[in-house]
């Protein structure tokens, strides 16, 4: 019978995401439905329960009875979400997917080769990996397990710090050996990050900057072809047989490494496995990441 109340939860999600996103047409796409069936929902809703939104000219904004139900639709996702969690916790062998999330830098330079390692020690277990630059939402479930350079992660979050990555200058030898030093050019990052003066203190102050790329595998990349001085990670520009190091000063740290999961997690042996299996493959790995090598000598 309608009683004129909400029990459904669909239509606690759908009020939810018009409040997230302000719009119809945006609430529609995070849902999975067209503009046309949100906007029929929401209007057979309020014929149930009350005004909820006001349409302005900014987007929908919540009406007072709006807000109370959207703060009820919040409590109603984290138990959801949390149910879910555990659902995916309960599972006590080593079987079943795991969602990883990594800088693509750190899956193509570091990881590619131990995940797959990883995952013909472990056929019952299906990796299923992400790319991106966004810490992801655990809490969320969008990643079971993430790696992210970090300074302060979410805290309610475990796992193991590792070490940070660090950075220093690099050229192309033959660019070096064939560019007069008024002719150099610095490739930039789009941000300077937690070294903001690193033109200042670099062997070349006074090259000016030819191009700003702010993507680190595209500025890597035009490293390799010679195309400019640049600022790079060690892990990838250390390998690379063509590249020269400008300074013999230790490389400078950034953030640190973090591999991370959801508490609810933190005991189901697929995910356990995969953490310390994680976390003893960047081990061998420390040096290169921190960009020790005898000639250029140690970060302390």
């Amino acid at each position: 019978m309608d009683d004129g109340q909400l029990h459904d939860w669909d239509d606690y999600r759908l009020i939810l995401a018009l409040a997230r996103s302000g719009t119809l047409r945006t609430a529609a796409a995070s849902l999975g439905l067209t503009h046309t069936t949100v906007s029929r929902r929401l209007a057979a809703i309020e014929a149930r329960c009350g005004k909820l939104f006001e349409k302005q000219p900014g987007g929908y904004l919540p009406t007072a009875l709006g807000e109370a139900l959207i703060d009820v639709a919040q409590r109603m996702e984290e138990l959801v979400l949390a149910g879910a969690r555990h659902q995916r916790a309960a599972d006590t062998g080593l079987s079943g997917a795991i969602n990883v999330s990594l800088p693509e830098p750190i899956a193509q330079y570091l990881l590619t080769e131990d995940l797959f390692e990883f995952a013909a020690a472990h056929p019952d277990i299906e990796l299923k990996i992400g790319t991106s630059i966004r810490f992801v939402d655990l809490d969320r479930l969008e990643a079971d397990v993430v790696i992210r350079g970090a300074q302060e992660p979410p805290g309610h979050l475990v796992g193991r710090r590792l070490f940070p990555t660090c950075v220093t200058y690099y050229a192309d030898r033959d660019y070096l050996a064939s560019t007069r030093r008024e002719d150099l050019r610095w490739i930039a990052p789009a941000s300077d990050g937690m070294w903001p003066d690193w033109r200042e203190r670099s062997p070349y102050p006074d090259a000016p900057v030819s191009i700003v790329i702010d993507d680190i595998i595209a500025r890597h990349r035009a490293l390799v072809k010679g195309m400019g001085l640049g600022r790079g990670a060690c892990f990838m520009a250390d390998p690379e047989p063509g590249l020269v190091r400008l300074t013999t000063a230790a490389p400078v740290p950034q953030q640190d490494l973090w591999v991370l999961t959801h508490p609810d997690l933190r005991h189901t042996p697929r995910i356990r496995a995969l953490m310390d299996f994680i976390v003893g493959a960047m081990a061998d790995k420390r040096d290169l990441v921190l960009g020790r090598r005898p000639e250029a000598g140690e970060l302390k």
